[in-house]
């Protein structure tokens, strides 16, 4: 996927991204301790627990940081739009088992995060571009071995669709 994503940018291709939501893994502390209050739990496909782990929570705090800052009811709001307004043309699936959850998906098309909310999300973990991107560079900043190999033409990178603002 880190090479999917800015292929489809730099085309301007769609994108359908599945399991935005971590597997059910996006949730607060106090919905966790709920879910084992009441043995509720969560869903265990491809994983062994239903518990996130640390990783996970860390992201979690971020999203629920971001969410206040929005005004969002719900930190899964705040990951869908992050996915959503990271390129253009992105139609996330997402299911969802209860009224809340289709709620807080909705929820989403209303969140503009800013570009500082972007970058405080993407923060939390270091991104591997991996190769041939360590070796090359990418759109945004070739590397010096590359640039002195010839002229490199960069196109503008077309924006996401983000919400409008409310009408005054």
């Amino acid at each position: 996927e880190r090479e999917i994503l800015p292929m489809a940018i730099q085309q301007g291709m769609a994108l359908s991204p599945y399991n935005v939501l971590a597997g059910g893994h996006i949730r607060t502390d106090e919905e966790e301790e709920r879910r084992r209050q009441t043995g509720e739990g969560g869903r265990m496909l491809f994983v062994s627990q239903w518990e996130r782990t640390e990783d996970e929570k860390k992201m979690c705090k971020a999203l629920e940081s971001v969410a206040k800052e929005v005004g969002a009811k719900h930190i899964t709001s705040v990951a869908i739009a992050y996915v959503m307004q990271k390129a253009p043309y992105v139609f996330p699936i997402i299911g969802g088992r209860k009224v809340e959850h289709l709620m807080s998906n909705l929820e989403a098309l209303d969140i503009a995060l800013t570009p500082e909310h972007i970058e405080y999300i993407e923060s939390i973990f270091p991104f591997d571009a991996g190769f041939p991107y360590n070796v090359f560079g990418s759109a945004d900043d070739y590397t010096y071995l590359f640039k002195i190999g010839g002229h490199c033409d960069k196109w503008p990178v077309q924006q996401a669709i983000r919400p409008a603002p409310p009408s005054q």
